[in-house]
């Protein structure tokens, strides 16, 4: 059993994280532009024996899918032609939120908070979903 990736989609950036071996625990990966995504995407696939990708599905309060889920979708399918391996949509309402606050908290300033806050999403997507597994 291989880890597990998952993506925070943005149109600029996507952000990246991964479970460890265990499945247990989710790490902030790295923060991607979205033209070098197909590249590192299947660089991390390959060298973190990653068998599974998550990819978060922003919806509204109500359930409806938006201009980025559509991206999101879009996201998943290039993900799934690159590296062949099973993709996973979920729910990702409030992670971007859920990653702010847990950044406030630690006193990172609001410039960091910006360049870390789409891969700290995508490790708190990727949590929710570990723990759906248990």
């Amino acid at each position: 059993m291989g880890r597990i990736l998952a993506l925070d989609y943005g149109s600029a950036r996507i952000g990246v994280a991964i479970s460890d071996a265990l499945r247990i625990t989710a790490q902030p990966l790295a923060v991607v532009a979205a033209e070098e995504f197909e590249e590192r995407l299947r660089e991390l696939v390959t060298d973190r024996d990653v068998d599974l990708v998550v990819v978060g599905l922003p919806t509204s309060l109500d359930g409806s899918e938006g201009p980025s889920a559509a991206g999101a979708r879009r996201l998943a399918e290039r993900a799934g032609a690159i590296t062949g391996i099973d993709i996973e949509m979920v729910d990702e309402r409030f992670t971007t939120t859920a990653a702010e606050r847990v950044l406030i908290e630690g006193n990172v300033r609001r410039r960091r908070r910006r360049e870390v806050v789409d891969k700290v999403a995508a490790a708190v997507i990727l949590q929710g979903y570990l723990e759906t597994l248990r």
